[in-house]
Formats: structure tokens, C-alpha cells, sequence
């Protein structure tokens, strides 16, 4: 029989002010609070509640055989604790269902994972914590930041205890290899890993609403045929979550879409399983090796969105500089800021990829320029590195 996995990927990053030079040594509010709490209020209004409350009828209805996976960013949490409490509430329904899997992420949705082992460990830690303490479960299966990953990733994933991740399906490591079975690490072969359907999935998150896609427009029906058609054990549909009324929007029919599909899926003998179930469920049938990190970002599937070019590499390597010196702190101030500042996002407005994959970076970005992003950020953390200095 084939299974369905869908796993769904939730975060919110804190979005910073407008910081100038000469507020440096003044001003340690670096947090945009109207944008933070306008920006997640219109989710959690367009995306998140609507969505939520249609996942929990479906798994209701259908007694338990619809099924999914989730992973919530700490940052996203807090912003739910912040602006829409009610968006945290509707999570824990999900979760009690039984039907919902939440996996273990990086708290801060960062790339600590490509900057050491220890740091990513920390981060993966306090994560699995605020699951603990939120929704009262602890994960076993992992996903890594944008999907990132390599196998040396993997072995750090392993010893954490981790029985599961998640990563791309990307063809410059597949080959002729489909994504559509489960496979192991390179490294001892105990690390089961599930890889995403990059085509299936975008066809929901990217191409649903374009009226120039041949295939438009895309019903449950026609959905669920092609799913029953994939060659293999499992399909994996990885994908944002804010896709369902935020990327496309209620007016395109993503929702009738989404209430339609389980059952089109389950009339053609697709069942659901969350991601540990379909890991336990099935056999590995060879071994993934993948020297070099990869991502779902962009046409190269690799880490080039975020590393792409000097002004992120010098952000990147400016912040975890400062690792040494926050855990020396131990201030939970400073350890508050330390994780936003490590959202991925920060660096990815810092992109300058602007050929293939240029519109997809424009959507997500709220700065005029690369440089404008890199400047405003390298002020803030500027400030930062400061204050901190006084506590050393």
C-alpha cells in the first residue's frame, strides 16, 4: 500500500527595526514589534487558525486516519505566546488528537548546523525542551533548518538520539534514485531518512495558483492520481505551512483543495503516516551519502540562499564569533537576543541570487537591497558585541 507523508514546516522570524549607526550604545530595542505583531496576527488569521481548525475536522471526520507532521520554530512559539495566543491553543488540539507529529528543529530556525557541532547540539536541545514543555511530547524524529543537510549533519542528528530525519530529494544526490522509498546515513547506517518530493510538493506550495501551469487548475482528484501513480513506498509532500492562505491565498481554492484531498487519497488506497510511523513502517533501501550540505532552497539545493556571498559570509562568521562570549554571560537577555539574531532569515535577505530563483527571495524579503540587509543587521549586532564586552 503507498503512504502519504506530509510534513509541515511553521516559523516566524523576529524581524528587526530600522537600526541606525548613531543609535548604537543607546537604543538595545532591536526588535520591529508593529511589523512582528501585524505580520503574525495576518498569519495566524489567514494561514494558521483556518488551517489548524481544518486539520482537526478532517482527522475527526475520518476517525484517525488522517495524519501529518509538524515543526515549530521556537521563534515561531514565542510569537504565538506574544501576539496570538490562540494559535498556540489550536496547536495543543492538534497535538492531543494523537494524529500530529511534532519534530525536533533547531530552536532558532538558524544555520548553527554548518558552524559547529556543539552549537547545534545547544540549539536542537532547548528546542526539544519548549516541545516538552508546550505540547508535552519529545521528538524522535528531526528536521533540519531549511531542510539542510549532510552527513556529517546526520551523524550529529544521530547522536542526539534522533531515529529519523528529514532532507531533500535533490537530484545531484539521488541520480537515477527516487525519493519515494526510505533511506540511511553514510555514516553507520542507523539514521532513517525521509526525502522530499520536490516536484509533488511545489506543485501544492508553488504552482497551484499559476494560471500559465499546464496543468492548472489542480483538483484533490487529479492530485491523488498522481500521488498513486509515484513509483515506491512513500511520498513525501514537505512544505511550508504558511502555503494554505498566506502563499496561496483562500481565493485560489487551497482550502477547498486541502478538505477535498484525504478522501481522494484514501479512495485510491494512499494511507496517511507521520513521519516516525512511516520510518518504523518501512525498509531502507540504500544508503544516501552526501558529502557537502544540501537544502530545499533554490534550484541548486544547497546552502548558497543563506552563504551565498561575501556580506552573508561575513554576518555569518561576525555573530557565532560571539558564541564564546554569550555562553560566558549566561544573561537571559542576552541569550534572548543571541537566538534571534541567529534566524536563517536574516541572512537570506542578504541574497543576491536574483536569476532563478530571484522572486521567490523579493516575497520574503522586507529590505530595499542585499546590502541594506547586511548593514542593518551588522548594526544591530555591532550594539550587541558591545554590551556584551561590558559583561566580560
Amino acid at each position: 500500500m503507498k503512504t502519504v507523508c506530509f510534513y509541515f514546516q511553521v516559523h516566524q522570524p523576529w524581524r528587526l527595526k530600522t537600526y541606525r549607526f548613531f543609535q548604537m550604545g543607546n537604543d538595545h530595542n532591536y526588535l520591529d514589534d508593529f511589523t512582528n505583531r501585524a505580520i503574525m496576527q495576518k498569519v495566524a488569521r489567514e494561514c494558521y487558525l483556518p488551517m489548524n481548525a481544518l486539520l482537526l475536522s478532517l482527522i475527526e471526520e475520518n476517525k484517525g486516519k488522517i495524519k501529518c507532521s509538524f515543526s515549530i520554530t521556537g521563534s515561531a512559539v514565542e510569537q504565538f505566546k506574544a501576539y496570538a495566543p490562540e494559535v498556540l491553543e489550536s496547536f495543543k488540539r492538534l497535538a492531543e488528537t494523537g494524529c500530529v507529529e511534532f519534530l525536533g528543529e533547531t530552536y532558532s530556525h538558524s544555520l548553527s548546523s554548518l558552524y559547529s557541532v556543539d552549537e547545534f547540539k545547544q540549539e536542537v536541545k532547548l528546542h526539544t525542551q519548549m516541545l516538552k514543555e508546550e505540547f508535552g511530547v519529545k521528538p524522535t524524529a528531526f528536521r533540519n533548518t531549511e531542510l539542510i543537510y549532510s552527513d556529517e549533519i546526520a551523524k550529529a542528528v544521530e547522536d542526539m538520539g534522533f531515529k529519523t530525519m528529514l532532507a531533500e530529494g535533490a537530484k545531484h544526490i539521488l541520480g537515477w534514485k527516487s525519493p519515494n522509498f526510505l533511506y540511511s546515513d553514510a555514516a553507520d547506517n542507523k539514521l532513517r531518512l525521509l526525502l522530499r518530493n520536490y516536484k509533488l510538493s511545489d506543485d501544492i506550495a508553488f504552482r497551484f495558483s499559476n494560471e500559465g501551469w499546464p496543468e492548472w487548475p489542480l483538483t484533490a482528484d487529479k492530485f491523488a492520481q498522481w500521488v498513486a501513480e509515484e513509483n515506491g513506498d512513500v511520498v513525501n509532500l514537505f512544505m511550508d505551512y504558511e502555503t494554505f492562505g498566506e502563499h496561496q491565498k483562500a481565493s485560489t481554492g487551497i482550502f477547498d483543495f486541502m478538505k477535498a484531498l484525504p478522501a481522494a487519497l484514501l479512495d485510491k488506497g494512499v494511507e496517511f503516516a507521520t513521519v516516525s510511523e512511516a520510518s518504523k513502517r518501512l525498509q531502507p533501501v540504500a544508503v544516501l551519502h552526501c558529502p557537502y550540505a544540501m537544502s530545499w532552497a533554490d534550484e541548486e539545493r544547497d546552502v548558497t540562499a543563506w552563504l551565498g556571498n561575501d556580506l552573508q559570509n561575513e554576518a555569518f562568521s561576525k555573530l557565532y564569533a560571539l558564541a564564546p562570549k554569550v555562553k560566558k554571560a549566561k544573561n537571559r537577555d542576552f541569550e534572548y537576543v543571541w537566538h534571534f539574531m541567529q534566524n536563517s532569515d536574516h541572512f537570506y535577505y542578504m541574497a543576491t541570487k536574483w536569476f532563478s530563483d530571484g522572486d521567490v527571495h523579493s516575497y520574503f524579503n522586507p529590505y530595499g537591497s542585499a546590502y541594506e540587509a547586511f548593514i542593518n543587521y551588522m548594526n544591530v549586532l555591532a550594539d550587541f558585541e558591545i554590551e556584551l564586552n561590558k559583561l566580560q
